[in-house]
């Protein structure tokens, strides 16, 4: 078993992107660059969750930058304006198609490992043309079940081109040496998709429990927003998108506006944000705040604001994703309120911290902000079960170890 791996990342999310994928991928590298391995990450402009290119990048533009010991080869990218789904499958095209050069370009560097990252499903050809050119092991990491999710969400409406997209996705599966992804229940769908219980590895995101933690006073938030100490704040942060099934919480503000102790406070952006932010108008929601994404040496401040974290989520993708921005939440030390149906995997780790309601249920969801804001001692008993949680299931240094380890296993 090699001690020292040379690995090859290859997504279209990395740093300097704050949530989501990027921020999983940064973290990664960075902590396998520490153990001593030679990493280097093909990737493409920073665009998420804004769906507009940084400052300081330019989207149709080769790069390449050095991130904290990382290598980081960026490729040029189409960014729609405005996302929809035949929109979104040409903005991955674009980018796989660019990334193309950088894969079967490489020279110098000979990778042990080809770590490739779902989605997209579009890199998917170059990941196993890159592994077989320089006889690296194909290793394939699902965030997402980007395919299902797609059909699930109305985004593809054609079953034959669902049926071949499915069979394609086998095919892929079964040719790479190892397929993780992030929950047990994603784990089981890789089962069902024909891949071997040898290859299925369960690797988990993780909570950052160093630098988010609860807070022993008031976050400094509350003071810049003029939120009095007395009110109860419930906040959704995260990306603002068609998957999160936001408008439930606009529909259950409407309901409790005239509970006057209650602040909504949605921070983040995505495509979804203006529909959302009309939507608050048309009901006459003018009290709440709405606050963009904030910087990493603030997200804890940010979490400790909440008295409440807010997590809905669509019923149809629920066993196709798991919402990395629980990770945060649970590490706070704050009560959760989430929607999930029964025998997902969010639904059993929110169960352990906070209280669920059915999707979709905006009465349900309502009644239990209500809740949760009426009773300081629920919301507090919550709160160190979410901590306690977060600390002994979703370890940093555990789950990279553990990965760490099934990587080397692959050389021998």
């Amino acid at each position: 078993m090699r001690s020292k791996l040379t690995i090859l990342i290859y997504s279209v999310n990395y740093a300097p992107e704050l949530t989501g994928i990027g921020k999983y991928n940064a973290e990664m590298c960075e902590w396998l660059v520490k153990q001593g391995h030679s990493v280097q990450v093909i990737t493409a402009q920073p665009y998420y969750p804004d769906w507009k290119i940084f400052t300081g990048y330019k989207a149709w533009q080769y790069s390449k930058e050095m991130m904290n010991g990382v290598s980081v080869l960026r490729c040029p990218l189409w960014i729609p304006a405005k996302p929809s789904g035949l929109k979104r499958s040409l903005h991955l095209l674009s980018f796989a198609a660019s990334s193309l050069i950088r894969l079967i370009g490489q020279r110098s560097f000979k990778p042990d490992i080809v770590l490739f990252i779902e989605p997209s499903i579009f890199t998917f050809p170059g990941a196993l043309l890159a592994s077989k050119l320089t006889g690296a092991k194909p290793v394939l990491h699902v965030q997402d079940f980007e395919v299902d999710m797609a059909f699930n969400l109305g985004l593809i409406r054609c079953k034959r081109l669902h049926a071949l997209l499915l069979r394609y996705e086998a095919h892929v599966l079964k040719r790479c040496a190892m397929v993780s992804t992030i929950t047990p229940t994603m784990r089981q769908k890789l089962l069902e998709k024909g891949l071997s219980e040898q290859k299925a590895l369960l690797f988990p995101n993780w909570a950052d429990t160093d630098n988010i933690k609860p807070l022993n006073h008031i976050s400094p938030f509350r003071t810049e927003l003029g939120i009095s100490p007395d009110k109860i704040v419930a906040l959704y942060s995260g990306n603002m998108g068609e998957k999160q099934g936001l408008e439930i919480i606009l529909e259950a503000a409407k309901r409790v506006q005239g509970n006057p102790n209650i602040v909504f406070v949605m921070c983040g952006t995505g495509s979804f944000a203006p529909t959302l932010k009309q939507m608050a108008k048309t009901y006459g929601l003018e009290a709440i705040i709405w606050l963009p994404l904030q910087p990493l040496h603030k997200l804890n401040d940010l979490l400790n604001m909440a008295d409440i974290h807010l997590l809905p989520q669509k019923p149809d993708v629920q066993d196709q994703v798991m919402p990395s921005k629980l990770l945060g939440m649970l590490a706070s030390g704050r009560a959760i309120l989430a929607t999930a149906m029964p025998g997902t995997q969010l639904y059993q780790v929110v169960k352990q911290a906070g209280l669920v309601s059915m999707p979709g249920n905006v009465g349900a969801f309502a009644d239990n902000i209500v809740t949760l804001a009426s009773d300081i001692n629920l919301r507090t008993n919550l709160g160190a079960e979410a901590r306690a949680y977060a600390e002994q299931n979703f370890s940093k240094q555990a789950m990279l170890t553990r990965y760490e380890q099934e990587l080397k296993q692959l050389i021998t």
